[in-house]
C-alpha cells in the first residue's frame, strides 16, 4: 500500500472537476510528492476504512499525510502548500476561519457534478503517471 512518510490525495475519479485538479497538482508537483487514489478503488476504500473517512460524507478530495488524514479546505491549503508556487493559498487559507472556508469548500463540493460534470468510469492514467496512482 502506502508507506506513513508518503502524502496521498483520494479523490472522487468520475468528477470533472477532481480530475482537472489532480491534473493540475501533477503538472505542478515537481518533485512528485503525492501519490493518487480515486474514492471508488481498492486502494481508496481500504485507506477511507484506515481512516475511518466516510465517502458518502466526505466525497471530493482526502489528503493522507503522516498517516493523518485531511479533509475540506484543510485537506485543499495543505496540498497548496507542498506545491511550492502556490504557498499563498496556504497563507491565505490559515487566516480564513475554517467555518468560513469549509463552507465555500462544501458548496463547491456540493455543485461539481452540475457544474462541471462527471465521467461514468474513473480516470485512467497514462503509462508515464501509472507510478503515481495506487490501486
Amino acid at each position: 500500500m502506502i508507506s506513513d512518510n508518503q502524502s496521498v490525495i483520494l479523490f472522487d475519479g468520475v468528477c470533472n472537476f477532481c480530475n482537472y485538479w489532480v491534473n493540475f497538482i501533477i503538472k505542478h508537483d515537481k518533485q512528485a510528492i503525492f501519490k493518487f487514489a480515486s474514492l471508488q478503488s481498492e486502494a481508496g476504500k481500504i485507506m477511507s476504512l484506515k481512516y475511518k473517512i466516510d465517502p458518502s460524507k466526505v466525497d471530493s478530495v482526502i489528503l493522507i499525510e503522516n498517516n493523518q488524514a485531511y479533509i475540506y479546505s484543510d485537506a485543499a491549503i495543505k496540498i497548496a502548500y507542498q506545491l511550492n508556487s502556490f504557498k499563498w493559498i496556504y497563507f491565505l487559507g490559515k487566516m480564513t476561519p475554517r467555518i468560513i472556508r469549509d463552507f465555500i469548500y462544501k458548496f463547491v463540493a456540493k455543485n461539481r457534478y452540475n457544474w462541471f460534470g462527471k465521467k461514468s468510469t474513473c480516470m485512467i492514467p497514462s503509462p508515464e503517471l501509472k507510478n503515481r496512482f495506487l490501486n
